[in-house]
Formats: structure tokens, sequence, C-alpha cells
């Protein structure tokens, strides 16, 4: 547990005193908290004294939620208070509404109060890494090794807290997450000295790509509860919703694109959220594309979420074996996959297989740190 003056500060909004009450019983252990049952006591006492998250209901007499988080971005002064929206609202339209005033989640009521001291964690995590990040960098002139390590573990921290946000609501994502990570390190690899992809991929560390892929499901926050943990196939309307997590994802990170355009690792990482899903043949979603207008990150990322998704078992089908998904995976080349990606997975075959059904996460782990071989010709 934090110490006391190192505590993050947390202001609840909810017109409910039992709500209110819950949340202090559970997070006053943790967090500094304070209280407000309106919208305008709240920007009361953000402007006396500013906390590091708000967790803000919808509906409430007076101003809503929404008004509250919108003048709080208006506001150069709190703009960049993380908002969490708590409220009954389930429908997507509303979670929508909520990220595109700039919320950095929303949590549905009934809440389960683990749930919410899990989401607080995360998005205090990366608060907590972008102050140590500011600090760091006021130390630039002096200090420009100490300044690129700290850049380093920052990135790390901040890119875990991220790619947790999506595990937090589907526990099936974690070891997904980090499989997928070395599948496309391991095409980048091989492909690096391939006449389509070297001068893309030779400017690229296949690491940087690895950890960009974590990030491929991001936009699952935005997916509601009902259809994301549905124990069971999706009917098409949901399946329709669920689409929509690639948007999502590309909303989130082409917002920090912009604010940082000259990091290729967020550019790369937008470029896999959006694109995973994009097929060969111009059949994939969100947009459409086809052949060479799909990024190589997205052409990557496509065969390493479907060979994944089909060798692992769910809740709603059992794993395919190796053999078949290889089967399944090259009968799909030239119409789901990029020939040449698909040909490189083939000849990664035995790479693959192994790490899908021998290699722990932290085994892992361990081979990528330290540089050792998988078979990578």
């Amino acid at each position: 547990m934090k110490s006391q003056e190192s505590r993050n500060s947390v202001l609840i909004v909810d017109d409910t005193d039992l709500n209110i009450d819950i949340l202090v019983d559970a997070l006053g252990d943790r967090y500094d908290i304070s209280v407000a049952l309106d919208g305008k006591t709240a920007l009361e006492l953000v402007k006396k004294n500013s906390p590091d998250i708000i967790l803000l209901d919808v509906v409430m007499p007076g101003m809503s939620g929404y008004d509250v988080c919108n003048e709080l971005k208006s506001n150069p002064e709190t703009s960049d208070i993380p908002v969490i929206f708590l409220t009954a609202m389930t429908d997507i339209n509303d979670k929508a509404r909520g990220f595109d005033l700039g919320a950095v989640d929303y949590i549905v009521k009934p809440f389960a109060v683990m749930e919410v001291q899990a989401r607080l964690d995360v998005h205090l995590s990366l608060l907590n890494a972008k102050k140590a990040l500011k600090q760091q960098n006021e130390l630039l002139e002096v200090k420009v090794k100490e300044r690129t390590l700290e850049l380093e573990v920052t990135q790390s921290v901040i890119i875990e807290a991220m790619a947790s946000l999506a595990e937090t609501r589907d526990q099936e994502t974690g070891d997904h997450v980090m499989r997928t990570k070395y599948y496309v390190q391991l095409l980048a690899v091989k492909l690096k000295a391939h006449p389509r992809f070297e001068k893309f991929l030779f400017q690229q560390d296949p690491d940087d790509l690895g950890t960009a892929a974590t990030l491929h499901d991001i936009g699952k926050v935005g997916v509601p509860d009902h259809i994301l943990l549905k124990p069971a196939r999706l009917t098409p309307e949901e399946f329709e919703e669920i689409k929509k997590h690639t948007t999502y994802g590309h909303n989130i990170l082409s917002k920090l694109v912009k604010r940082l355009p000259d990091n290729s690792f967020l550019k790369l990482a937008d470029d896999i959220a959006w694109s995973h899903h994009e097929k060969w043949n111009g059949s994939g979603y969100p947009r459409g594309l086809r052949g060479d207008d799909i990024p190589i990150p997205g052409r990557l990322m496509a065969i390493a979420d479907v060979y994944d998704a089909i060798v692992s078992p769910r809740v709603y089908k059992g794993p395919m074996s190796n053999d078949e998904a290889t089967d399944f995976i090259m009968s799909q080349s030239g119409t789901h996959f990029d020939p040449d990606v698909a040909a490189a997975f083939l000849e990664l075959n035995d790479t693959f297989k192994f790490v899908a059904n021998e290699m722990t996460t932290a085994s892992m782990e361990e081979v990528f740190s330290t540089g050792a071989s998988l078979g990578v010709g």
C-alpha cells in the first residue's frame, strides 16, 4: 500500500448516497477520497484541489456527468484529469459519447468493487507514468542517457497499462496478447529481407512491432459487456457491434498520434488496431482495404491473430490442431491474407506451434529478452 504522501486522490461524483458510501468504504484505504453529490459541487472541488482521477455519474440533477466532463475537458487547467464514467446507462451510443467527450473509461452499474479498483489501478498507473516522464524530461539537458532509459521504461509501463484495459474486460485476452506479440515479431524478422517488405521493416525494430501488437484489441473497452463476455457464438447483430472495436481502438490511439506525431511506435499501434481485421481481397473491416493498401503491421497481425484464435480453446468452441489451423490459413492465402506473409508463416510453422503449445508467458519473455533464437532463419 502507498504511503499517505504518495497516495493518489480520487473524486467520486454521484447523487446517490449509497453508491458513494460503497465506494468510499472500498477505496478509502487505497486513495485519498473526496466526494460531491452534484456536478456544480464537483467543479468547485476540482477548482480548489485538482484530483488525480474522477469517478463520475452521468445522470444527476442539474448538470449531467456529460456536462461536467465537457467543462473539465474545455478548461486547459483540468483537461488532463482522467474521467471514468460510472453509470447505469448501457447503450453503446452512450459509451461512445462518453469517450468522444474525453473520458478514459466507462463502467456500467451495478458495478463490482473489484472491477472499479482494477480500472482505477490501470488508469492511475498511466497517470503516474506520465508524471514520471514529465519529471524526467526536466533533466534532459544534463542526463541524456538517463532520459533515454526512462523513456523506454515509461513507454513499457504505459503500453502494459493500456493493454491491460482490454484484459480487465476479457480474461481470455492476456495470454493471447502475449503470444500474438511474438508471432508478429517472428514474422517481422522473417520478412525483413523480403523485397516487398524490406523498405518498411528495415526501419522498424521487431520488438516495437510486437509490443505495438499487444494493443491490437484496446478498442474492446468500448464494446458492451453482454457482447464481449457472451459465453456463446455471437449473433450477426452482435458481431457488427464487436467489429467496432477496431474503430474504437483507432479513436483512442489516433488521439495519441496527434499529440505525439513523431512517435513511430504509436503509429504502428494505431495501424495494427485499425487494420488487423482487413482482408487481402478487400472483404474485411472496418474500411474494406485491399492488397497493399492494408498497412504492413496490420497484415502481420492478421495472421498472428487468426492463428492464435483458432488453435486456442474458447467457451463456445474447441481448439483446432496446428495442422488444421495451418491448412486453414494457407487456404486463405491471397483472399484473407497477404500471400507472402502466409508463406512466411508456413516456413515458421514449427516455431508458431512451439509458442502456442509449449511456451509459458514467462518463458516467452525470457527467450525474447535475451535475444535467443526461436528458429527464425
